[in-house]
């Protein structure tokens, strides 16, 4: 006789248990669904030239910071010696003074009328009644310096403590500029990190082939720059062509943007600033349609700067991971202002 038992239920538990893992299911399928694909190797390297060019103007800012703080060292350290040497000078000044009252102490322990009466030589009390006028008068003129000695230090130990607050100030100012700069730069290598190995090392080489290339088929046209020195400074950055960029560096074999500028021309013997922010203010501000080569030219507000090269091209050291090259002021920024040095 067949059987027609019913069958079993599933208990309540199991249903709960079933009903969560269902859910779960679709909810991890759902969040596939609408999970951001992964970047494409343009859109990564958009995002990482964004992220160079927002690490530089933080570099820009740090690097003058950094000249500032060197700045104030000398000045602290040249205040502190003189500190010191004044110091040294009070201590002799008061020294002085201290042989001048034992002196007089010695000489001057009995009333001036008795040691007249007492003399047997009354010319001779006179001649040292004279001198001791004259140690008087001496000591006079020593209590004079101490004094004076004394609020010149008190000025100058004032000036060395607040060079020294400033000096503080600065080295703030570089920490947080530094944090920014390797922040930014921290962020461009975690996206980096989501291409592969291969990915990478051909972006590398194609940014690299790029800039040589720039420089092989650039037209610079026959515009004759503004000065010998603005000439000489462009034929010097043009030799570092294919240089890579690196944060904070001044050359010969690597640069920042105010780097290669700084250096360029002080290969053709003229000394400018470090920073982009300080560059733009020496020479002489010309406007866009006047450029010669060798000409500064910023972009960006002003955290970018490279030396116009002719025919609406810049020669420059574009960001982290390029190198010295020719562009287009096109495609650089947005064009902020020009000097001539």
């Amino acid at each position: 006789m067949a059987s027609h038992r019913r069958p079993k239920q599933p208990s309540r538990a199991r249903v709960t248990v079933l009903t969560a893992t269902a859910a779960a299911a679709v909810a991890l399928t759902s969040q596939a669904a609408h999970a951001d694909p992964k970047p494409t190797k343009s859109e990564v390297k958009a995002k990482v030239d964004k992220l160079y060019h927002e690490a530089e103007k933080a570099t820009e800012k740090y690097n003058g910071a950094k000249e500032q703080q060197q700045k104030l060292e000398k000045q602290v350290g040249a205040l502190q010696d003189k500190v010191a040497r004044g110091q040294q000078e009070l201590n002799t000044l008061r020294s002085g003074l201290g042989s001048l009252a034992a002196a007089q102490y010695r000489s001057g322990g009995i009333d001036p009328s008795v040691q007249l009466f007492l003399a047997s030589d009354p010319d001779t009390f006179l001649d040292e009644a004279s001198a001791l006028d004259q140690l008087t008068a001496k000591q006079t003129e020593s209590l004079e310096k101490i004094q004076e000695k004394q609020r010149a230090l008190a000025q100058q130990r004032k000036e060395a403590q607040d060079k020294l607050g400033d000096l503080a100030d600065v080295r703030k100012t570089l920490g947080e500029n530094k944090k920014k700069f390797q922040g930014k730069l921290a962020e461009a290598q975690r996206l980096l990190n989501t291409l592969t190995a291969a990915e990478r090392a051909k972006m590398a080489q194609d940014d690299q082939r790029a800039s040589r290339a720039a420089g092989d088929r650039v037209e610079l046209g026959n515009e004759a720059p503004a000065s010998a020195l603005g000439a000489a400074a462009l034929q010097a950055a043009s030799t570092r062509v294919g240089k890579p960029y690196v944060r904070t560096a001044t050359g010969p074999n690597s640069f920042d943007c105010s780097g290669l500028t700084q250096w360029a021309y002080a290969q053709a013997g003229a000394q400018i600033t470090r920073t982009t922010y300080t560059q733009i203010n020496q020479g002489t501000r010309i406007a866009r349609s006047a450029l010669k080569p060798g000409d500064l030219v910023f972009f960006s507000n002003t955290s970018h700067v490279g030396l116009y090269a002719g025919n609406n091209t810049v020669l420059h050291a574009p960001y982290p991971g390029a190198y010295v090259r020719y562009e287009s002021m096109n495609t650089i920024g947005s064009y902020q202002a020009a000097v001539r040095i």
